[in-house]
Parts: C-alpha cells; structure tokens; sequence
C-alpha cells in the first residue's frame, strides 16, 4: 500500500479511536453498575445528560416486587436540602423521575432500594451522580458539527505523517485542517451550543467552557502553524505541533467543565 493512503487510513483509524473515547468517557456519560438482591442481578444505568423538553427518567429493572425505592436529589451548586423522590413501578421496572431543569441547569441525585428484608441498597454505591439538562439540538446542525469536527482530525493527524514524513503537502493539509476545525468549531459548535444551553459561547474570555477553550486553543495554534509554513514551506515543526495540540485536547473528555447554572447564586 502507497505511503500516501496508509497514512490516510491511519488517520482515520486514529480518529475513530478518539470518537469512540470521547464518546465514552466524560462527565455526561452514563454511569453503569450492577448489584445482587437475594442472589438475583440488578442492572443499572444512571443518565447524566438530558436533551428532551421533560423530566428525565432513570428505569432500573427490578422484578421482584418486594422491592421498593426512592430517589434523594438536589440541584448542583447549591446550598438546597437534599430531597426525596418515592420510584413508580411499572410491571418489573422501577423509576425514578428527576424533576426538569432549564438548560444547564444540573441535578444531583442517588437512588435507594431496599428488600422486605430491610436492606438497603445504595445506586451508586460511593457518591451520587450529577445530571445535565441541555435543550433538543437538531440534527441538521448537529450532524454538520459532528462531521466538521472529526473530520478535521483526519486531516490534523494527517499533517503529522505528511510533516514527519513525505514532506510534501504540509500547508495545504494543514490549510484544510483549520478550514474544517474553524467551520465545525467556531461556526457550527456556538450553534450547536446556543441549542443545548442558550449561550453561543462559554469559553475564555466569557466562561470557562473547557470544550470551547478547546477548539481556541486548537485553531490558535492551527493558525500559527500555517503562518509559519507561508512564510518558510519547510518549516514543518509548527505544523506538527499542532498536530500533537489536537489530539491533546481531544483526549480531555467531552463537557469537562461544561456549561452550568451556578444555583448557589439563584434563588430557589
């Protein structure tokens, strides 16, 4: 196989990997576990990330039905008391039913089961887990950011193997890379981000949105490296920096640092 599309297959591959990480790591991402009531094995698989314009819904599949629950929950920050939620059954599922927040808005909560036995089981186990509330972004511009994003990462890792290597199409690839990066994360991503939460920006100098901050430093120092290759073609150490800046940050997993409604300054 030609240098020239095993590099562009490794790129790929490259990428998915990252998609799949950042698809599975994060603040946002289910918490999964399981547990045992009297030798039988309960599932669980707690949100924390919720787009519908509703309560959010926790279903735990418990078929015994000498088993009941409740939830304890507050909102997060704040100084409210912690409250507490009786679980619906329906049939062999137990449901707790986290009340609806504005977007950013965050709740957190931990759910109790106990047997007719008296013991009580604790979901999770250690600590509770905290749920984002975020508005319904369409897909017609979600897709686009998706698309824009990983794709520029194809090209970013690209550059890397074109300037380590065939030193041949560094500012082009390079060119393209800021093109994708700026149009899926300057343009699509505020649009994206005003849909979930209601602001177009939250990184610096306005917040401190780590996924946005990403994207800054990112095309800053994109944009560095494709100066420098203007100025000298064979100037390739930019580039490749660069290169290693995007896969740096796209190893931070995704809504670290988020957008949130800060309650401790709200009233209830």
């Amino acid at each position: 196989m030609p240098k020239n599309i095993l590099f562009w297959v490794l790129s790929l591959l490259i990428m998915l990997g990252l998609a799949i990480y950042q698809r599975t790591t994060g603040p946002t991402y289910p918490k999964t576990g399981s547990f045992k009531i009297e030798g039988q094995k309960i599932k669980y698989k707690l949100v924390r990330s919720w787009g519908e314009n509703s309560d959010a819904f926790v279903k735990i599949v418990v078929p015994n039905a000498n088993v009941s629950g409740f939830m304890k929950f507050r909102r997060h920050p704040s100084y409210d008391d912690w409250s507490s939620k009786e679980l619906i059954r329906s049939k062999d599922t137990l449901i707790a039913v986290i009340p609806q927040q504005p977007p950013a808005g965050k709740i957190m909560y931990q759910i109790f089961l106990n047997d007719d036995k008296g013991n009580e089981y604790k979901i999770p186990p250690d600590e509770p887990v905290i749920i984002r509330f975020k508005g319904s972004v369409p897909d017609f511009v979600l897709i686009p950011h998706i698309f824009f994003m990983f794709f520029s990462m194809v090209f970013g890792i690209r550059v890397f193997f074109e300037a380590l290597v065939l030193k041949r199409d560094v500012y082009k690839l390079s060119l393209w890379t800021f093109v994708l990066l700026f149009i899926g994360g300057a343009i699509l991503g505020p649009i994206v981000q005003h849909y979930a939460f209601g602001v177009y920006w939250s990184g610096w100098p306005f917040g401190h949105d780590l996924t946005d901050n990403k994207t800054l430093i990112s095309l800053i120092f994109w944009l560095i490296a494709i100066w420098r290759l203007k100025k000298n073609p064979t100037d390739y150490k930019w580039a490749i920096i660069a290169s290693i800046v995007m896969v740096a940050v796209y190893l931070i997993p995704h809504s670290v640092l988020g957008s949130e409604i800060d309650y401790t300054k709200i009233p209830k």
